[in-house]
C-alpha cells in the first residue's frame, strides 16, 4: 500500500475524520491519532561542522578577535562567490539595511518602497534614517514585490527602493532596476533570503545598486549573527567603511587635515558601530565553503516538497519564476480558502500536534501596533493581507533527513485529507 493510501485508509478509518461529520456540524479539535513524528521537527536550524568549530577556535587563540584579517578575507571571498566588486560584512542584516540606506542619502521628507510581506527590518531601515517607508503590494503567485505596484505608489519624494528577495526568490531585478534608473532612485536588493540564488545568470550580490545579506542561524549560512553589504560602485563601497565603523577612517587620501602621527585617525561623518568580529567571519567563510552543499541539498527538499504538493486539494504552493534560480531559505505553502474546513491557525496548531514545527513569514509590516502608530492602515496592500492569512512556513533546512522531509509530507498531506471541504 502506498503512503497516500494508508495515510486516507487512517482517515477513513478514524470516527473523527472530516468525512464523518454531516454538513453544518461542529468539528471536533483535531485528533489524528498517533503523530507522524514522535520528536519535534522545527522550520529552521543551524548546521555546525568540526572544521566549522576548528575556524573558530583557531581565531579565539589568534591575536586578532575582531577588526582583523578575518574581515578582510570574508569580504574577498563574497566577492568571488557573487561577483560583486566590493563587499563590507558588518553586526547584523538589520545594520546592512541601516547602512544602505544612510550610503543612498535617505533623509527627512524621502520615500522608501517595500513589500509588507517582510520581516519589519527592511522597513525600519528608512525610518532610521528619517525616511518613511512606503508599502507597494505584492505578486499573488511568487508572494514579491510586484513593480507595477511600485510604479502605483511611487511619488516625487521617492527616492529608493528595498526589494526582497522572499523565501530566496529573487524580485523581478530587470525591471525593479530599469524603473530605478528611469527615477534616479537606488535600488536596495534585501538579500537575506537568497545568497547563492541568481538571476537571469547573474549570482544575486552583483545585480542591485546595493545588496544586503543576513547570516542569521536559520539562514543557508550562518556566522551566528552577521549582515553585509555588497555593491559596484566604488563611492558607495567607501561610504559603507565610513557608516559601518563611526565615520572614522585611516585613509590617509580622505583626510582633512595633516597627520599627526601613525596613530592618526579622522571622524569625517557620524558613523554607527556596526562591526563584525573575526570570530563571525571565520566562521562564515567556512560555512561559505559549503555554500554549493548547502544550496543542493535546498534545492532537493525544495523539488520533492514541489512534486509531493502538486495538487494536493487545500493546499497552493508558492509559484518559481523562470529568471530565478533559486536557493530557498524558507518553503511557504498557503492554505486554500474554502477548500478546507479549516483556516491556517487550525492547521498551523494541528501540524504542531504532528510534531511538525512551522513558522509563519511573516505578519505584514504595518500590521504592528508602531507601525499603526506612525498611520498605517489596514488594506493598503490587499494581496499582501490575502496572502498572509494562509502561509505557514514549512521546515527547510541542510540537516534535514530524506526521513524528516517525507514526515512534513505525510503530515501535510493527512491534514489536507482530514480536513477536505
Amino acid at each position: 500500500m502506498s503512503e497516500q493510501n494508508k495515510i486516507e485508509k487512517k482517515i477513513e478509518d478514524n470516527p473523527h475524520s472530516a468525512q464523518s461529520y454531516s454538513a453544518g456540524m461542529e468539528k471536533p479539535a483535531y485528533d489524528g491519532g498517533q503523530p507522524v513524528r514522535d520528536t519535534p521537527l522545527h522550520y529552521g536550524h543551524q548546521y555546525i561542522d568540526e572544521e566549522d568549530i576548528a575556524a573558530v577556535t583557531a581565531v579565539l587563540r589568534s591575536d586578532f578577535l575582531t577588526c582583523g584579517p578575518k574581515i578582510d578575507e570574508l569580504e574577498r571571498r563574497l566577492c568571488e562567490i557573487t561577483g560583486a566588486k566590493y563587499a563590507v560584512v558588518c553586526s547584523n542584516g538589520t545594520a546592512a539595511l541601516h547602512l544602505a540606506c544612510q550610503v543612498a542619502g535617505i533623509g527627512p521628507g524621502d520615500e522608501v518602497i517595500t513589500t509588507p510581506l517582510t520581516f519589519a527590518a527592511s522597513a525600519n531601515c528608512a525610518l532610521y534614517c528619517g525616511g518613511r517607508p512606503v508599502f507597494a503590494d505584492i505578486d499573488e503567485e511568487t508572494y514579491n514585490i510586484d513593480p507595477a505596484a511600485v510604479e502605483a505608489v511611487m511619488t516625487p519624494q521617492t527616492k529608493a527602493v528595498v526589494a526582497v528577495d522572499y523565501t530566496g526568490q529573487a524580485a523581478q531585478l530587470d525591471r525593479l532596476q530599469a524603473l530605478c534608473r528611469e527615477n534616479g532612485w537606488v535600488l536596495i536588493e534585501d538579500a537575506a533570503h537568497s545568497i547563492g540564488t541568481s538571476y537571469q545568470g547573474h549570482l544575486v550580490g552583483s545585480i542591485a545598486d546595493m545588496t544586503t545579506f543576513s547570516f542569521h542561524p536559520v539562514k543557508t549560512v550562518t556566522g551566528g549573527e552577521g549582515g553585509a553589504v555588497l555593491t559596484n560602485d566604488e563611492g558607495y563601497y567607501q561610504q559603507l567603511l565610513l557608516y559601518r565603523s563611526h565615520g572614522i577612517t585611516r585613509n590617509e587620501t580622505l583626510y582633512q587635515h595633516s597627520a599627526h602621527g601613525g596613530w592618526y585617525y579622522e571622524q569625517l561623518t557620524l558613523g554607527n558601530n556596526y562591526r563584525m568580529t573575526d570570530i563571525q567571519a571565520a566562521l562564515l567563510i567556512s560555512q561559505l565553503n559549503k555554500l554549493p552543499l548547502f544550496a543542493a541539498r535546498r534545492k532537493a527538499i525544495t523539488a520533492r516538497y514541489d512534486a509531493a504538493f502538486a495538487g494536493l486539494n487545500g493546499v497552493v504552493c508558492q509559484k518559481e519564476i523562470a529568471q530565478s534560480d533559486t536557493v530557498r531559505h524558507l518553503y511557504v505553502i498557503r492554505i486554500a480558502q474554502g477548500e478546507l474546513t479549516i483556516g491556517r491557525r487550525e492547521f498551523f496548531e494541528a501540524l504542531a500536534a504532528e510534531k511538525i514545527m512551522c513558522n509563519v513569514h511573516y505578519i505584514p509590516v504595518y500590521f504592528h501596533p508602531f507601525y499603526e502608530k506612525l498611520g498605517y492602515v489596514r488594506g493598503l496592500c490587499p494581496v499582501a493581507e490575502r496572502v498572509y492569512e494562509g502561509i505557514i512556513s514549512l521546515p527547510l533546512y541542510y540537516g534535514m533527513t530524506d526521513r524528516d522531509v517525507e514526515d512534513v509530507i505525510t503530515a501535510v498531506t493527512k491534514l489536507a485529507n482530514y480536513y477536505r471541504a
